[in-house]
């Protein structure tokens, strides 16, 4: 538990150092994305991105556990 959470805050710092490049990436604006704009009202829900992000840390922690 202690290796994980160490590897989780120093992906964390990762991530926030390379902030202005990683937000360049197209995750939240995938096609299948829902974003829905009506009068005073915006509506974003990235569930294409959910799922992308979710079978990437799938796949990392399975090949971790190995």
């Amino acid at each position: 538990m202690q290796r994980l959470l160490i590897i989780s805050g120093l992906l964390l710092v990762l991530a926030g150092v390379a902030w202005p490049w990683l937000s360049k990436l197209p995750f939240g604006h995938l096609p299948g994305d829902i974003h829905i704009v009506r009068d005073g009202f915006s509506f974003h829900f990235p569930i294409v991105t959910c799922i992308v992000i979710s079978l990437l840390l799938s796949i990392l922690f399975w090949i971790f556990r190995r």
